[in-house]
Protein backbone atom coordinates (compact mmCIF):
# COMPACT_ATOMS: atom_id res chain seq x y z
CA UNK A 1 0.00 0.00 0.00
CA UNK A 2 0.48 3.48 -0.78
CA UNK A 3 3.20 5.08 2.03
CA UNK A 4 0.72 8.41 2.32
CA UNK A 5 -2.52 6.33 2.25
CA UNK A 6 -1.41 4.68 5.44
CA UNK A 7 -0.29 8.15 6.62
CA UNK A 8 -4.01 9.55 5.81
CA UNK A 9 -6.12 5.89 6.87
CA UNK A 10 -3.78 5.19 10.23
CA UNK A 11 -5.50 5.38 13.65
CA UNK A 12 -1.81 5.65 15.22
CA UNK A 13 -1.30 9.43 15.89
CA UNK A 14 2.38 8.67 15.84
CA UNK A 15 1.65 7.73 12.13
CA UNK A 16 -1.08 9.70 11.19
CA UNK A 17 -0.03 12.97 12.18
CA UNK A 18 3.28 12.28 10.46
CA UNK A 19 4.79 15.63 8.03
CA UNK A 20 4.18 14.84 4.57
CA UNK A 21 7.48 17.64 3.99
CA UNK A 22 9.05 14.64 6.08
CA UNK A 23 8.03 11.61 3.37
CA UNK A 24 8.22 13.77 0.19
CA UNK A 25 11.72 15.38 1.34
CA UNK A 26 13.20 12.14 0.96
CA UNK A 27 11.39 11.13 -1.64
CA UNK A 28 12.84 10.23 -5.53
CA UNK A 29 10.60 11.82 -8.03
CA UNK A 30 9.73 8.28 -9.29
CA UNK A 31 8.51 7.77 -5.87
CA UNK A 32 6.32 10.95 -5.72
CA UNK A 33 5.05 10.80 -8.73
CA UNK A 34 3.91 7.21 -8.07
CA UNK A 35 2.33 8.16 -4.62
CA UNK A 36 -0.05 10.84 -6.52
CA UNK A 37 -1.25 7.79 -8.71
CA UNK A 38 -2.17 5.57 -5.78
CA UNK A 39 -3.82 9.05 -4.29
CA UNK A 40 -5.48 9.74 -6.94
CA UNK A 41 -7.19 6.74 -7.59
CA UNK A 42 -7.55 6.07 -3.16
CA UNK A 43 -9.21 9.28 -2.99
CA UNK A 44 -12.15 8.82 -6.01
CA UNK A 45 -13.18 5.54 -4.19
CA UNK A 46 -12.59 6.65 -0.46
CA UNK A 47 -16.16 7.39 1.39
CA UNK A 48 -14.86 9.16 4.66
CA UNK A 49 -15.08 12.85 3.99
CA UNK A 50 -11.92 13.78 6.18
CA UNK A 51 -9.49 10.61 4.75
CA UNK A 52 -11.42 12.10 0.69
CA UNK A 53 -10.27 15.97 1.44
CA UNK A 54 -6.56 15.05 3.39
CA UNK A 55 -5.93 13.20 -0.01
CA UNK A 56 -6.75 16.25 -2.26
CA UNK A 57 -4.66 18.50 -0.10
CA UNK A 58 -1.66 16.05 -0.38
CA UNK A 59 -2.19 15.72 -4.04
CA UNK A 60 -2.12 19.75 -4.06
CA UNK A 61 0.97 20.07 -1.56
CA UNK A 62 3.03 17.23 -3.69
CA UNK A 63 2.78 19.17 -7.38
CA UNK A 64 2.93 22.42 -5.64
CA UNK A 65 6.03 22.51 -3.55
CA UNK A 66 7.97 18.79 -4.09
CA UNK A 67 7.73 17.78 -7.38
CA UNK A 68 9.25 21.00 -9.04
CA UNK A 69 12.13 20.67 -6.76
CA UNK A 70 13.38 17.53 -8.18
CA UNK A 71 16.32 18.51 -10.97
CA UNK A 72 15.43 15.98 -13.23
CA UNK A 73 11.65 17.27 -14.03
CA UNK A 74 10.72 19.52 -17.30
CA UNK A 75 10.50 23.00 -17.06
CA UNK A 76 8.82 23.30 -20.32
CA UNK A 77 5.75 21.74 -21.31
CA UNK A 78 2.22 22.61 -23.09
CA UNK A 79 -0.71 23.18 -20.94
CA UNK A 80 -3.84 21.87 -22.66
CA UNK A 81 -6.52 24.96 -23.53
CA UNK A 82 -9.22 22.38 -22.91
CA UNK A 83 -7.89 21.86 -19.21
CA UNK A 84 -7.24 25.48 -18.48
CA UNK A 85 -11.32 26.36 -19.69
CA UNK A 86 -12.38 23.60 -17.18
CA UNK A 87 -9.95 25.20 -14.18
CA UNK A 88 -12.03 28.39 -15.04
CA UNK A 89 -15.60 26.73 -14.97
CA UNK A 90 -14.72 24.96 -11.95
CA UNK A 91 -14.62 21.34 -13.84
CA UNK A 92 -12.34 20.10 -11.60
CA UNK A 93 -11.93 16.56 -12.07
CA UNK A 94 -12.30 16.77 -16.02
CA UNK A 95 -9.00 19.35 -15.76
CA UNK A 96 -7.09 16.92 -13.53
CA UNK A 97 -7.67 13.97 -16.38
CA UNK A 98 -6.49 15.85 -18.95
CA UNK A 99 -3.58 16.94 -17.18
CA UNK A 100 -2.92 13.10 -16.14
CA UNK A 101 -2.75 12.53 -19.23
CA UNK A 102 -0.14 15.04 -20.55
CA UNK A 103 2.00 13.98 -17.64
CA UNK A 104 1.61 10.26 -18.47
CA UNK A 105 2.30 10.79 -22.04
CA UNK A 106 5.25 13.34 -21.63
CA UNK A 107 6.25 12.77 -18.63
CA UNK A 108 5.90 15.90 -15.33
CA UNK A 109 7.02 19.16 -16.07
CA UNK A 110 6.54 22.25 -14.11
CA UNK A 111 3.59 23.52 -15.72
CA UNK A 112 1.67 20.08 -15.79
CA UNK A 113 2.22 20.34 -11.83
CA UNK A 114 1.28 23.62 -11.91
CA UNK A 115 -2.17 23.07 -13.60
CA UNK A 116 -2.82 19.54 -11.13
CA UNK A 117 -1.50 21.60 -7.97
CA UNK A 118 -4.63 24.62 -8.66
CA UNK A 119 -6.97 21.96 -9.76
CA UNK A 120 -6.36 19.34 -6.64
CA UNK A 121 -6.41 23.24 -4.19
CA UNK A 122 -9.92 24.01 -5.46
CA UNK A 123 -11.54 20.82 -5.95
CA UNK A 124 -10.69 19.95 -2.08
CA UNK A 125 -12.53 23.32 -1.33
CA UNK A 126 -15.26 22.16 -3.61
CA UNK A 127 -15.85 19.07 -2.12
CA UNK A 128 -16.10 20.52 1.34
CA UNK A 129 -18.50 23.31 0.36
CA UNK A 130 -20.38 20.61 -1.80
CA UNK A 131 -20.84 18.73 1.67
CA UNK A 132 -22.27 21.63 3.62
CA UNK A 133 -24.56 22.36 0.82
CA UNK A 134 -25.79 19.33 0.62
CA UNK A 135 -26.44 19.28 4.46
CA UNK A 136 -28.52 22.36 4.16
CA UNK A 137 -30.59 21.72 0.79
CA UNK A 138 -31.29 18.21 2.70
CA UNK A 139 -32.94 20.13 6.11
CA UNK A 140 -36.87 20.67 5.61
CA UNK A 141 -36.36 23.93 7.29
CA UNK A 142 -33.89 25.64 4.76
CA UNK A 143 -35.50 23.44 1.20
CA UNK A 144 -37.46 27.22 0.64
CA UNK A 145 -34.10 29.08 0.48
CA UNK A 146 -33.11 26.97 -2.88
CA UNK A 147 -36.56 27.32 -4.58
CA UNK A 148 -36.40 31.05 -5.34
CA UNK A 149 -36.38 31.70 -8.35
CA UNK A 150 -38.27 34.54 -8.46
CA UNK A 151 -38.54 37.76 -5.30
CA UNK A 152 -42.26 37.03 -5.19
CA UNK A 153 -40.96 33.32 -4.65
CA UNK A 154 -39.51 34.06 -0.87
CA UNK A 155 -41.73 33.69 1.95
CA UNK A 156 -40.51 35.65 4.36
CA UNK A 157 -41.20 38.94 5.25
CA UNK A 158 -40.08 42.38 7.12
CA UNK A 159 -42.04 42.57 10.56
CA UNK A 160 -45.24 44.49 9.97
CA UNK A 161 -44.08 46.19 13.23
CA UNK A 162 -40.90 47.75 11.16
CA UNK A 163 -43.30 48.88 8.57
CA UNK A 164 -45.44 50.99 10.51
CA UNK A 165 -44.11 54.70 10.59
CA UNK A 166 -44.47 56.47 13.65
CA UNK A 167 -46.86 59.20 13.56
CA UNK A 168 -44.72 62.15 15.46
CA UNK A 169 -41.81 61.41 13.39
CA UNK A 170 -42.93 60.55 10.38
CA UNK A 171 -39.77 57.58 10.29
CA UNK A 172 -40.16 54.11 10.56
CA UNK A 173 -38.81 52.32 13.29
CA UNK A 174 -35.22 51.45 13.81
CA UNK A 175 -34.04 47.70 14.93
CA UNK A 176 -31.03 47.74 16.66
CA UNK A 177 -28.84 44.86 17.13
CA UNK A 178 -25.06 43.86 18.95
CA UNK A 179 -23.19 41.01 19.00
CA UNK A 180 -19.63 40.17 20.76
CA UNK A 181 -16.64 39.77 18.98
CA UNK A 182 -15.46 36.34 18.19
CA UNK A 183 -11.98 35.26 18.43
CA UNK A 184 -10.57 31.73 17.21
CA UNK A 185 -7.72 31.15 19.68
CA UNK A 186 -7.04 27.94 18.18
CA UNK A 187 -7.53 26.62 15.27
CA UNK A 188 -8.06 22.95 12.90
CA UNK A 189 -7.90 24.42 9.66
CA UNK A 190 -11.33 23.64 9.09
CA UNK A 191 -11.27 20.56 10.53
CA UNK A 192 -14.00 21.49 12.98
CA UNK A 193 -16.15 21.49 9.69
CA UNK A 194 -19.44 18.86 11.44
CA UNK A 195 -18.94 16.61 8.80
CA UNK A 196 -15.37 16.22 8.60
CA UNK A 197 -15.21 16.26 12.58
CA UNK A 198 -17.89 13.14 12.54
CA UNK A 199 -15.35 11.57 10.36
CA UNK A 200 -12.33 12.75 12.29
CA UNK A 201 -13.67 14.07 15.81
CA UNK A 202 -10.01 14.15 17.36
CA UNK A 203 -9.23 16.45 14.84
CA UNK A 204 -12.16 18.76 15.48
CA UNK A 205 -10.53 20.63 18.40
CA UNK A 206 -10.58 24.09 18.38
CA UNK A 207 -11.39 27.09 21.01
CA UNK A 208 -13.02 30.07 20.76
CA UNK A 209 -14.18 32.63 23.03
CA UNK A 210 -16.78 36.04 22.33
CA UNK A 211 -15.41 39.57 23.46
CA UNK A 212 -17.51 42.23 25.08
CA UNK A 213 -15.75 45.84 25.40
CA UNK A 214 -15.49 48.19 27.85
CA UNK A 215 -13.52 51.74 29.27
CA UNK A 216 -11.55 51.15 32.56
CA UNK A 217 -9.46 54.00 33.48
CA UNK A 218 -8.85 55.91 36.43
CA UNK A 219 -11.67 58.74 35.33
CA UNK A 220 -14.05 56.40 34.13
CA UNK A 221 -15.35 53.03 33.73
CA UNK A 222 -18.09 51.10 32.08
CA UNK A 223 -19.70 47.54 31.78
CA UNK A 224 -18.70 45.29 29.75
CA UNK A 225 -20.76 45.72 26.17
CA UNK A 226 -21.19 44.00 22.78
CA UNK A 227 -18.77 45.81 20.72
CA UNK A 228 -20.10 45.13 17.05
CA UNK A 229 -23.33 47.56 16.45
CA UNK A 230 -26.44 47.54 13.73
CA UNK A 231 -28.63 49.31 12.86
CA UNK A 232 -31.65 48.69 10.17
CA UNK A 233 -34.51 50.99 9.47
CA UNK A 234 -36.81 51.31 6.23
CA UNK A 235 -37.07 54.32 4.39
CA UNK A 236 -39.33 55.95 1.93
CA UNK A 237 -37.16 55.13 -1.34
CA UNK A 238 -36.44 51.94 -3.24
CA UNK A 239 -32.12 51.99 -2.42
CA UNK A 240 -30.18 50.13 -0.43
CA UNK A 241 -28.28 52.37 2.22
CA UNK A 242 -24.98 51.15 3.75
CA UNK A 243 -23.63 53.50 6.45
CA UNK A 244 -20.63 52.53 8.50
CA UNK A 245 -20.34 55.12 11.91
CA UNK A 246 -16.36 54.18 12.34
CA UNK A 247 -15.50 54.89 8.57
CA UNK A 248 -17.68 58.05 8.62
CA UNK A 249 -18.89 56.64 4.96
CA UNK A 250 -22.53 56.17 3.39
CA UNK A 251 -23.20 54.26 -0.16
CA UNK A 252 -26.48 54.36 -1.88
CA UNK A 253 -27.23 50.91 -3.96
CA UNK A 254 -29.64 51.20 -6.39
CA UNK A 255 -28.74 48.48 -8.73
CA UNK A 256 -28.38 45.03 -7.69
CA UNK A 257 -24.78 44.33 -9.33
CA UNK A 258 -23.66 47.20 -7.10
CA UNK A 259 -23.80 45.18 -3.76
CA UNK A 260 -20.98 42.44 -5.26
CA UNK A 261 -18.74 45.74 -6.18
CA UNK A 262 -16.36 45.15 -3.30
CA UNK A 263 -14.04 47.73 -4.28
CA UNK A 264 -16.11 50.51 -5.16
CA UNK A 265 -15.72 51.92 -1.88
CA UNK A 266 -14.49 51.30 1.84
CA UNK A 267 -17.91 49.43 2.70
CA UNK A 268 -16.64 46.18 1.21
CA UNK A 269 -17.20 44.27 4.28
CA UNK A 270 -20.49 45.81 4.91
CA UNK A 271 -21.81 44.72 1.37
CA UNK A 272 -20.40 41.33 1.48
CA UNK A 273 -22.12 41.09 4.73
CA UNK A 274 -25.56 41.61 3.09
CA UNK A 275 -24.73 39.24 0.15
CA UNK A 276 -23.63 36.52 2.57
CA UNK A 277 -26.80 36.38 4.21
CA UNK A 278 -28.91 33.74 2.51
CA UNK A 279 -32.16 35.17 2.30
CA UNK A 280 -31.25 38.62 0.47
CA UNK A 281 -28.43 36.71 -1.46
CA UNK A 282 -30.89 34.39 -2.72
CA UNK A 283 -32.91 37.26 -3.69
CA UNK A 284 -30.46 39.33 -5.00
CA UNK A 285 -28.47 36.75 -7.57
CA UNK A 286 -32.04 35.47 -8.89
CA UNK A 287 -32.76 39.30 -10.18
CA UNK A 288 -31.48 41.43 -12.28
CA UNK A 289 -31.94 45.27 -12.22
CA UNK A 290 -33.06 47.67 -9.82
CA UNK A 291 -33.54 46.95 -6.09
CA UNK A 292 -37.33 47.85 -6.17
CA UNK A 293 -38.19 44.47 -8.19
CA UNK A 294 -37.33 42.31 -4.97
CA UNK A 295 -38.08 45.27 -2.20
CA UNK A 296 -41.18 45.69 -3.04
CA UNK A 297 -42.36 41.69 -2.03
CA UNK A 298 -39.88 41.24 0.54
CA UNK A 299 -41.56 44.52 2.51
CA UNK A 300 -44.60 44.23 2.12
CA UNK A 301 -45.47 47.38 0.04
CA UNK A 302 -45.03 48.97 -3.26
CA UNK A 303 -41.54 50.42 -4.06
CA UNK A 304 -41.78 52.65 -7.45
CA UNK A 305 -38.99 51.96 -9.49
CA UNK A 306 -36.49 54.31 -10.00
CA UNK A 307 -34.39 54.79 -13.68
CA UNK A 308 -31.04 53.23 -13.90
CA UNK A 309 -28.24 52.39 -16.02
CA UNK A 310 -26.19 48.85 -16.02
Amino acid sequence: MSQLIKIIRSTDPSVKNRSLDEFCTNASLNELLDETKELEIYRKGESNLYNRVRALFFLYAIHRFHVPLHSNIGTEGIIPYEAYEHLLNRRFEEAIDLFLNVQDKSGANEGISSGLADAYHQLAFQTLADQVRLSVRSTAGNKWMFRIGHPFDQPLKIDSSLVKKDQQTGMYPCLHETTPVRMDLSHSGWSDIFFLGMDYPEGAKVLNISVDLCIRNDSSETKPSPPIETWFRIIDEPILKLTSIDLATSSTITNLSEVFDFAKDYLGLLKAAVSMKKVMSKLIRSTIGVISTWASPFFGFFFPPLPFSS
